[in-house]
C-alpha cells in the first residue's frame, strides 16, 4: 500500500491526506479503513457511538503504527457532530480526508410496500443525514485550507434497482447526489469527492443479509484499504464525483483508464436515454 503521508505526494495539485476522520469506526469496514489509513501514516479521528469499541479500533490503529484519537458521537445529531469534529481537529489538525462510513440496513428484507415506515426512514435518514452533517462540519475547513477529499462508503445497492432493502438503496443512491454536488461546487477549490463501495466484506451487516447466504467469495480487507489509500494520495482524482468498487476496481486499472481519458458521465448515476432519438440523449 502507498505511504499516504510521504512528503510531496499529491494528486492534481491537492496534497495527499495527512489527517482523516472516519465515521462508524467502531467496527466492520470502518475499522478496516481506519487501520489501513493509520498504517500508511495518516492520523485518524475515529467517530462512533460506542466508546469501548472505538477504543479497540484506536488500539488497532496504533498497533499498525498510526496515530488515532476517538470522539464519541451520534452522527445524526448536528451538535454532537460539530463537537466531534472540533475534538478531532483540536487533537490532530484540520481534516483533509472525510470518510462517511456510518450507516445501517433494514432488519427485514421485504418489498417497499411491506416495509416498516419508521425503520425504513431511520435507515435512509442515518445514511444521508450523517453524511450531510459531516460535510457541513468538515468541508468549509477543507476549502479554507485549499481542498481535501470526501469519501462516502457507498454500495452497488445505490446504483441498481433491488427488490428489498429499499431504504438502504435509497440512502446509498442519495449519496451519489451529495458527491456530485461536492464535485461540481468544490472541484475548482481543491475539493474531490468519491462514492466508494467496499465490495462484499464479511462484516456483521453483510453476514446478516440473505443475499449473501452461502457466499464463499468475499472482498479482502486489503483491497478495500488499498482503494481508499489510492484515493487519499490523489491517484484517483480523475474519478472525483464518481463511483469506485473495491474487489472489482484496482488502483492500477483505474489509473490506466484515467490516462486513456474518461467519457462524459463515467461512473455517475444517470438516467440513460432509450436511444439516439430520445430528447434526453
Amino acid at each position: 500500500m502507498p505511504e499516504v503521508a510521504a512528503p510531496g505526494v499529491a494528486g492534481a495539485g491537492v496534497p495527499a491526506a495527512r489527517t482523516a476522520l472516519v465515521t462508524g469506526a467502531s467496527g466492520g469496514v470502518g475499522r478496516i479503513l481506519s487501520v489501513a489509513l493509520g498504517g500508511a501514516g495518516v492520523a485518524v479521528g475515529l467517530v462512533g457511538r460506542d466508546a469501548r469499541r472505538l477504543a479497540a479500533t484506536a488500539e488497532a490503529v496504533r498497533a499498525a503504527g498510526g496515530r488515532a484519537v476517538l470522539a464519541v458521537a451520534d452522527v445524526t445529531d448536528p451538535v454532537q457532530v460539530a463537537g466531534a469534529v472540533a475534538e478531532v481537529e483540536a487533537a490532530l489538525g484540520g481534516v483533509d480526508l472525510l470518510v462517511n462510513n456510518a450507516g445501517v440496513i433494514e432488519r427485514s428484507e421485504v418489498p417497499v410496500w411491506e416495509a416498516d415506515p419508521e425503520e425504513w426512514w431511520h435507515v435512509v435518514s442515518t445514511t444521508l443525514r450523517s453524511s450531510f452533517l459531516l460535510v457541513q462540519a468538515v468541508v468549509p475547513g477543507m476549502l479554507e485550507r485549499g481542498g481535501g477529499r470526501v469519501v462516502d462508503l457507498s454500495s452497488g445497492a445505490g446504483a441498481q434497482d433491488r427488490e428489498v432493502n429499499t431504504g438502504y438503496c435509497v440512502g446509498k443512491a442519495g449519496l451519489f447526489r451529495i458527491a456530485g454536488a461536492l464535485h461540481l461546487a468544490g472541484y475548482d477549490r481543491g475539493l474531490r469527492s468519491f462514492e466508494m463501495s467496499p465490495g462484499v466484506v464479511p462484516t456483521a451487516m453483510s453476514l446478516g443479509m440473505s443475499g449473501h447466504a452461502g457466499r464463499t467469495g468475499w472482498t479482502a480487507p486489503e483491497e478495500v484499504g488499498g482503494l481508499l489509500l489510492a484515493i487519499a494520495v490523489g491517484e484517483l482524482d480523475a474519478f472525483s464525483g464518481g463511483f469506485l468498487r473495491a474487489g472489482v476496481d484496482s488502483p492500477a486499472a483505474l489509473r490506466e483508464a484515467a490516462a486513456r481519458g474518461l467519457p462524459d458521465g463515467a461512473r455517475r448515476l444517470l438516467v440513460r436515454p432509450y436511444g439516439p432519438r430520445d430528447p434526453l440523449a
